[in-house]
């Protein structure tokens, strides 16, 4: 299904972190062989549309595979769109489908996204699709959301499609209720943010644990009462939302006086941004690999 959204307009740096290309190659790219032709405002600042920021991608991506940009520019859209989707099935390189990826969500393409998201799974394998390109394809977007060029349906949008497959492929993983390791995931109070803990449940199912997944916005008592009844050996949470109730700080000294005997994995962005105080019983990390790793090691 095709939605039309206007997303609003962009500014040229937004153009650069979005398409690597730089501002000041752009504004070439402009003048010499008129690539866009952005809006400009009363102070002539520039101003690019939804179709200048899916050109500017797709030119960026062939004259990264070697294209001149006097060739791209001769290109009608039809030529250029059977030449990314030749180098989608020659190349394996993850930029070409995260741009793939950007141009299906500025159009709210659900056919397009969903045909690629499925080919990638079958080309490269769930895993790999997940951490080499849906993890870089969020943070990419990440300047859209932080400039609200994305709007709450897109977000909307993007999210579900990707917990689909996730969910998908958790559900197709062994049950292991007779695992002898247990581990629960959770999200804090106030922390919406849930796909990143749905790829550390398949990952964790899928290394043999049993799993009690609890999902979003859990209260810390929740927390405790679901300890108490099912006694997991570890415990993997995410804080990536700053405002999720309490300092980081403090949340961690209460997961560590609450639960001394147990592993505590934690990730997510906060954890990154502050310097967190060590603990016996709370380990940091940072990707899957991470995650991996310690769940071998316990």
């Amino acid at each position: 299904m095709l939605v039309s959204c206007n997303m609003g307009q962009y500014s040229i740096k937004e153009l650069e972190k979005l398409s690597g290309i730089k501002a000041h190659t752009i504004r070439i790219w402009e003048k010499r062989h008129h690539i866009v032709e952005p809006q400009r405002t009363d102070t002539n600042i520039r101003l690019y549309s939804d179709d200048d920021l899916k050109r500017i991608i797709n030119v960026s991506l062939l004259n990264n595979f070697g294209i001149k940009i006097s060739r791209i520019a001769d290109m009608s859209q039809d030529e250029m769109n059977q030449k990314i989707l030749e180098l989608s099935e020659q190349k394996s390189e993850a930029s070409i489908f995260i741009d793939q990826l950007i141009v299906a969500m500025v159009d709210l393409d659900e056919e397009k996204y969903e045909k690629t998201l499925s080919n990638l799974i079958l080309r490269f394998g769930f895993e790999r699709t997940i951490t080499e390109i849906v993890y870089p394809f969020m943070e990419k977007i990440g300047v859209l959301w932080q400039t609200e060029n994305v709007t709450p349906a897109q977000e909307h949008f993007i999210s579900h499609l990707i917990r689909q497959k996730i969910i998908v492929a958790i559900d197709g993983l062994p049950s292991n209720i007779h695992a002898d390791k247990r581990v629960l995931l959770y999200l804090p109070e106030n922390e919406w943010h849930e796909l990143g803990l749905l790829f550390f449940h398949y990952i964790t199912k899928k290394s043999g644990f049993r799993t009690y997944y609890l999902g979003q916005s859990v209260p810390f008592a929740d927390v405790k009462s679901v300890v108490e009844t099912h006694n997991p050996d570890i415990i993997i949470t995410s804080l990536i939302s700053s405002p999720f109730g309490t300092r980081v700080q403090d949340y961690l000294n209460k997961l560590a006086e609450n639960f001394p005997d147990k592993k505590v994995f934690v990730s997510g962005y906060q954890m990154r941004a502050l310097n967190i105080q060590s603990f016996k019983n709370i380990q940091i990390f940072h990707n899957t690999l991470n995650l991996r790793d310690l769940l071998e090691a316990s």
